[in-house]
């Protein structure tokens, strides 16, 4: 006979243990989505090309990885419960591959280096699903419904956020002290070094979070979960109309927001200019931080009070295309003062900070849905399929932007750097910068109308819906215990 949940409220302590594992979680995967591109082809030397190829064959990797996992996740009884062992195994195994990957052998020649990016890649990849899926499959598993699920998803998905921004505001800041303070006596040398000084610090970091969050989280329900195959899995996505509704939309938004973070770095170095160019792109990300983190934290609760979900999804949605319509006019005109570029950098940061929070929270919403519908909870495959359609949209984005850099010559640029320092937006012709802002703001632009269309069109869990679905399925759960006891 399974235990059903208890009615204990969450603790303090096991919020806050839960959110800091979003912490290393998060700190993890930005410097992972937003820094190995730059740091193999712009540093290293491989091809963008190759690179893009490579990114994106991973994630196609992961349509078969992701799945099973959710499979293993749903399978797996020990006395710690279903998801705190895998948690805790892929946060060590990742964390040791992060570090291999940000230090890649300087002595390995072209291909070799390409095939040692593959490799790592997809390593970090297969263990960082490892521990992401059971993560967030954790939710329905020791939290009620409503609330006090909306409640932690939020605190989690804010906590996500702060990971996220610490990595991107001190990232580049911190490679060059940590380059220079370890050696470092050319600027290549300088980033080689502080990357992987960097990517120990973040890989500690991680265990230590994830340490504590397996420590003070458990699982309030022993019920059994259903496992399915890999077919039957991407068919129970599909029965679950809402669930898919989600996975597309997420999709498309962050295309669109990968497409940025991975652009902007560049836009700062060889387009905005000036030998200390990285310094203006970490006030800038300082700047789109603070505004990602307030957005969860204060303006969406505010929001919250005066909106449905849904309606809080359109607005910030159109708030980010407006964000990136400012972006597009400002960058032909002159950009020399980086507080100019705040004004669609509000918009568009605060808005990802939005969307963090609101995916999340439809696709948690869409385990109860299915749950009525299907009569099967399918928490690890919802889940799983989150993963790999945020890794998958991560994998799109970056195949985009090396094109982006391969079809303007960015990477000769790269190639052509001085041992000493310089302006390396002299280097760099006006065709090719027309190139890298179009790229960075018009394919986001598109991408996130089509998810306002696609959105609008098949979306139907409003706020009322979720209430009544709620009170069916402690209805549906009463009967299953009465019959069960």
């Amino acid at each position: 006979m399974s235990k059903t949940r208890n009615s204990q409220k969450l603790t303090t302590g096991a919020k806050l243990s839960y959110a800091l594992g979003a912490v290393g979680k998060d700190m993890v995967y930005m410097l992972s989505a937003s820094y190995v591109l730059y740091y193999y082809q712009d540093i290293i030397g491989v091809s963008a090309f190759a690179m893009g190829i490579i990114l994106l064959a991973a994630r196609i990797f992961d349509a078969f990885n992701d799945p099973i996992m959710g499979i293993i996740v749903a399978k797996t009884k020990t006395k710690w419960g279903k998801f705190r062992p895998w948690l805790l195994i892929g946060t060590i195994l990742n964390a040791v591959i992060l570090v291999l990957m940000f230090a890649a052998p300087p002595k390995l020649n072209s291909a070799g280096l390409t095939a040692y990016a593959a490799f790592a890649y997809i390593l970090w990849g297969v263990t960082y699903t490892m521990m992401d899926i059971p993560y967030w499959s954790m939710i329905p598993a020791f939290t009620e419904g409503g609330k006090e699920r909306e409640g932690l998803t939020t605190l989690a998905r804010s906590a996500a956020g702060v990971g996220s921004a610490l990595v991107m505001v001190f990232t580049v800041m911190a490679v060059q002290s940590l380059g220079k303070i370890f050696g470092g006596d050319t600027p290549k040398n300088i980033e080689i070094i502080g990357f992987r000084c960097f990517a120990v610090m973040i890989a500690s970091l991680f265990i230590i979070f994830t340490v504590l969050t397996c420590i003070n989280v458990k699982e309030r329900s022993t019920a059994e979960m259903e496992t399915v195959s890999v077919k039957q899995m991407f068919k129970a996505l599909i029965q679950n109309d809402q669930a898919l509704t989600v996975v597309v939309a997420i999709v498309l938004i962050n295309c669109a927001v990968y497409i940025t973070s991975n652009l902007v770095i560049y836009f700062f170095k060889y387009d905005f200019g000036g030998t200390d160019w990285y310094k203006s792109y970490t006030l800038f990300n300082m700047f789109g931080g603070a505004m990602q983190v307030l957005a969860m934290m204060i303006l969406y609760p505010v929001l919250r009070r005066f909106f449905s979900n849904t309606k809080i999804f359109y607005i910030g949605l159109f708030a980010a295309i407006l964000g990136y319509i400012v972006l597009l006019v400002l960058s032909f005109t002159n950009m020399s003062n980086v507080f100019l570029l705040f004004i669609p950098g509000y918009l568009i940061f605060s808005s990802s900070g939005i969307m963090n929070i609101l995916t999340t929270v439809f696709l948690a919403n869409t385990v109860d849905y299915g749950y009525l519908k299907n009569k099967r909870r399918d928490e690890s495959v919802i889940f799983s399929m989150q993963t790999f359609v945020v890794k998958l949209a991560s994998g799109i984005a970056a195949f985009a932007v090396s094109l982006c850099l391969q079809i303007n010559n960015l990477s000769d640029a790269a190639t052509t750097e001085a041992e000493q320092t310089v302006d390396l937006s002299l280097l760099v012709s006006q065709s090719a910068k027309i190139g890298l802002r179009m790229t960075m703001a018009l394919i986001p632009i598109i991408g996130l109308f089509i998810a306002i269309f696609w959105f609008k069109k098949k979306f139907v869990l409003t706020d009322e819906k979720i209430k009544e679905i709620s009170i069916k399925v402690h209805e549906m759960q009463g009967d299953e215990n009465d019959q069960k006891a």
